[in-house]
């Protein structure tokens, strides 16, 4: 059984997404970051970084924290979703470390700027507007060739595919990117997908 500790963030749907496609039995345990329950000290103990998600796998004993670590934890746990041979493998986690280091930072700071700061900051929104169209192109380009962003259906599509999701929420638009917007469809309609960007959710 797997303890999830998440919220209903991109970052925090994520590992309810793979856990429904790898099949394993978890646990939701909601961490209400609007109300600062990630800065508990029963939440620092499995994240020091205070950010959710986390899991705990109560057969191994282990705690994971950080969205990417935790998709490689449970690719290898199940032999899903990850290649064993290095060329697949690194073009998989290649791409997922894209998502880590440029999709969620920039998108987020997008949305924060657009949605949480106390004053408009045009400069902001302006610089991470165009950061966030630019990333739409390079996703859109590697799917022109291809199903999904490594080749087969992996932890990267996964990694990238609620914050692609998040765009109305940035208020930008996914129109002159038809490969992109092919690939959410498709990922839309798996099952566990859907069930994953479901927790949490009311309604």
């Amino acid at each position: 059984m797997i303890d999830l500790y998440t919220y209903t963030t991109p970052n925090g749907r994520k590992p309810a997404i793979a856990l429904e496609e790898m099949g394993l039995p978890y646990t939701v345990h909601k961490i209400d970051i609007s109300k600062g329950e990630q800065f508990s000290p029963e939440f620092i103990a499995l994240n020091p970084n205070s950010k959710i998600p986390a899991i705990t796998d109560q057969e191994t004993g282990l705690s994971i924290f950080e969205s990417g670590a935790i998709l490689i934890y449970l690719a290898e746990k199940t032999g899903q979703l990850l290649p064993t041979d290095p060329k697949s493998r690194f073009e998989v986690l290649q791409w997922l470390m894209f998502q880590m280091g440029s999709v969620g930072p920039m998108f987020g700071q997008l949305g924060h700027f657009r949605n949480a700061a106390p004053e408009p900051v045009p400069y902001a929104i302006a610089r991470y507007e165009k950061e966030t169209l630019r990333l739409f192109g390079v996703l859109d380009r590697q799917l022109a060739e291809r199903d999904y962003v490594a080749g087969d259906y992996s932890i990267a599509d996964i990694a990238i595919y609620p914050w692609i999701m998040a765009h109305d929420y940035m208020q930008v638009s996914l129109e002159g990117h038809p490969h992109l917007l092919r690939w959410t469809k498709t990922l839309a309609a798996r099952p566990a997908v859907q069930a994953g960007m479901a927790v949490l959710s009311e309604g």
